[in-house]
Order: C-alpha cells, then structure tokens, then sequence
C-alpha cells in the first residue's frame, strides 16, 4: 500500500525574526477563487483612489532670487547641485537638499539669458543681454558643504568672452572644451580662444536656443525668430536641415535614450516631436498647455519630458503620449520660464517670474525615504493593477482626473471649441468644395494630418 506525505523542510518554513511574515500556502486553481477577478478590480479601484490621496508632489521652493527665473541647468556628475539664473543678473548654486546658496557668481551687468555645465562638471558657462559670454570654476564638491551652514561665497569668472549682440541661450558640448552661443547667430567657441571659432548663420534675425545632440557630439540644434527648427554639424560649414513652421518653436530637448530624436516646445501651446533624419512631418504631437511652451527637458530615462509653460503650470509627458500624465501649479506660480529635471528622474525643478524655484517630485504620489521589500513590491504590484484595469470607466476617470485653475479649465473648454468649429468648416469646405475640370479623387487636395499641418517647409 502507498502512502502520500506531504514533507517539508523545517528551515524553510520557520520564521529566524519575530518580525517575519509567515508563509502561507495557497492553492492557485481558478476553480477555488470564482470571485478573483472582482477582488482584483477592488484592489485596483483602491489603489488609484490611494493615488489621488497620496499625492503632494510640490516639496519646497528656493527663493533667494530677487528677479524672475530665466535658466537653469543641473550639474551632470553632482545630484545636489543646480545653477541657476535670474533677470537681475545673479547666477547661483544651489544644494537642492539643504535649500541654500553655495555661491554666487557676479559679474553679469544685465538679465542672464543661459547657463550650461560641462560634461566634467567642473567649469560653467553663462551669457546674457550684457553682450558677454563668462566661464565659471564650479566649486568641488567637498564634505564641509553637508554639514556646514556658512555664508554665500561669491566667485569671479575664469574667463569673459565679448560678443557684438546679446546672447540668448549657450549649451556646452558633452565631449572637449567646446561649446555654442545662440543669439543673432550661432557662434562656436572653445574656451581657450577670445574668438569664435566658427559662426553660423541662415536666416533668422534671433535665435533662442541651442542645445547640443548628447550621442552625436558634433550635432546640434537650434530654434530661431523666423519660425525656424535648424540642425548644424561642426563638421560642415552650413547647416544641415532647416524646417519652418506655422508658431515660433521656443525651445527644444534631444532624447537622451534616442538620440535621433528631440521634440520642440512651440508657441502653440504644442511640442513636437521629429525624427532628426526626416523633419518633413512630425512623428508625435503633445497637446496640454493652453499658453506658449517657454522650455523643455527630458529625464535621463527618455521616457518622459517635462515642460513648463506661460499659463502658469508645469507638466510632464510621456515620451510616447498626446496628453499629459501629471500637472503642477500652484496659487502663487507666475510665468515658468524654465524647467529641469533633476539627475537621477525622481524630482523636477520650476523657475518661474516670481523669482523662485520648486521642486516637485516626478511620481506625485511617491513615498519618500528607504523603503523595505514588502512596501516596494506593494508599490508595484499596485501600480501594474492600475496599468492593468485603466480602461476600465471609473478607473480611468479616477486616474486621469487632474484638478487645474479655472482660467485655465476656461480656456481648455474655449479651445475645445475652437477646435470643433474649425474642423467642422474645414468638414463643409470638402463637402461643397466645387471640383473643377480633370479633377479626381487621386488628386484632389486631401486634408493634412496636424503632424504635417503646422510645418511650412523643409529646406536643405
């Protein structure tokens, strides 16, 4: 006769703290749990309300700027560190944890336009209305700064570069010593040289920004007065591309996880998003703001962008979606003129007119400090529920719900109406459109997608 027993090792199901859970078996045969599925959308109805509940993202604000915020920019080698730059002239650096000035850069006479950080993070660059470009010696990061709270230290630049006109925006690039200035051209410089080394000029009166390809270290891109998205390469002596469309574009971020990529912030309250290789169409466009999109910046992830707009609020966006996953504002939050985020994803910073900068967190309902296993694998498996059941109505409404300002829910619901008039006459335009003669359906004018619409030319 056989006899079943069932053995199990003793060490395996012994608990060696009090604080231990105790295993527990459990049969996984659908057949015993007829009501699984309704337990689960339970859990993941709870989890998204948990969400809504848990979820303050602002975490403080740095405010010792006396004029709006124009540039910021976040050192590559140092997580605590930020530089940013104000209307009045002042540069500073912040330790973001502590919320305090380490030093102070002086020097500027007029509004600081941009600021960039070599790849080393050892020298800074800043330039602004002043006509001059300055390089700065970043302190080294050393452990007094932790513990000790001293005074603002303040420095003087290494070096000062004289320009004919203001300069708008400056970027550093991520291999040698050299970097670009944008302003009534596009001058490159190495820091070594009073001179521009090379000068790049097609078109536009002004250009506002530069920002350098993060793969392709001799690539850059710049966006200009005449409506204009320009990609440059420092081998060549003309640029390469050039796309003009409809509204200015204000800024631009290259995807660091797909370098051929970079997505625009447009005056439209739009980004879009190119392909560096075919600019005659956009491959994504991401619409949220109702005002202009004054800057951009990818996470280091490339998952996702962060913008920040003159409506007042701060939103970030997959790098794959239409429509934003979070937004920020709060009462006092005036124009964002830039925005970061900050070097590991977790947390974005905000520099707006009001002459301080936020820091929020990128997850608004993430828990902060060490967390166990248990709390980190609870985190995900609610996280994967919600992802599972987001179709579901009353899931998806909860998740995708976001409280905003009433003038700006007032001018979402007016350009909502924009939008429908303007495509119901464009609907009657087609529909007694009077076809001529030799006109047929091959080709007749076919209305163009809004990744092709807003783009007037391509030029080589």
């Amino acid at each position: 006769m056989k006899v079943k027993v069932l053995s199990r090792s003793e060490e395996q199901f012994t608990r060696e703290r009090c604080q231990d859970v105790q295993k527990v078996h459990r049969n996984l045969d659908p057949a015993l749990h007829p009501l699984e599925k309704a337990k689960e959308y339970q859990r993941a109805l709870n989890a998204v309300k948990l969400d809504k509940v848990f979820a303050k993202p602002f975490m403080g604000a740095l405010g010792s700027h006396a004029d709006g915020v124009s540039a910021m920019a976040r050192s590559p080698t140092r997580l605590n560190c930020v530089v940013s730059a104000s209307m009045d002239g002042d540069v500073r650096l912040w330790d973001v944890p502590y919320k305090r000035t380490l030093c102070r850069f002086t020097g500027h006479s007029r509004a600081v336009r941009g600021v960039a950080i070599s790849a080393d993070g050892d020298t800074m660059l800043s330039c602004g209305d002043d006509c001059t470009v300055r390089l700065w010696q970043l302190p080294a990061p050393e452990i007094k700064e932790l513990v000790v709270e001293g005074g603002e230290e303040e420095h003087e630049a290494v070096a000062t570069f004289q320009g004919k006109n203001a300069f708008r925006a400056v970027d550093h690039k991520w291999k040698g010593r050299v970097f670009a200035t944008a302003g009534a051209q596009v001058d490159v410089w190495e820091h070594s040289r009073s001179d521009p080394i090379s000068t790049f000029t097609w078109g536009a009166d002004s250009v506002y920004s530069v920002r350098f390809n993060p793969a392709e270290p001799e690539v850059f891109a710049t966006t200009g007065s005449d409506r204009s998205i320009c990609l440059y390469d420092l081998r060549m002596s003309t640029p390469l591309r050039k796309v003009i469309m409809q509204t200015k574009t204000n800024s631009l971020a290259w995807n660091p996880r797909e370098p051929l990529n970079f997505t625009a912030a447009n005056e439209n309250g739009s980004c879009y998003s190119y392909d560096m290789r075919n600019l005659s169409t956009a491959s994504l466009v991401h619409k949220d703001h109702v005002s202009a999109v004054m800057d951009i910046d990818y996470s280091p992830t490339g998952r996702e962008f962060v913008t920040g707009s003159y409506d007042r609020t701060v939103r970030i966006f997959p790098f794959d979606g239409i429509k934003s996953r979070e937004v920020y504002h709060t009462k006092r939050m005036q124009r964002v003129f830039c925005v970061r985020f900050s070097g590991d994803g977790s947390y974005v910073l905000s520099g707006s007119d009001d002459a301080n900068i936020r820091l929020w967190k990128a997850q608004a309902s993430q828990q902060l400090g060490v967390q166990v296993k248990r709390e980190k694998r609870r985190a995900e498996y609610n996280a994967a529920l919600v992802e599972r059941h987001q179709h579901l109505p009353e899931i998806r409404r909860i998740h995708k719900h976001r409280h905003v300002p009433r003038p700006i829910h007032n001018a979402i619901k007016l350009r909502a109406t924009m939008v429908a008039a303007e495509k119901r006459k464009e609907e009657n335009r087609q529909r007694f459109k009077k076809k001529s003669k030799g006109v047929t359906k091959k080709n007749e004018d076919k209305k163009k997608s809004e990744r092709r619409n807003k783009i007037i030319a391509e030029l080589e």
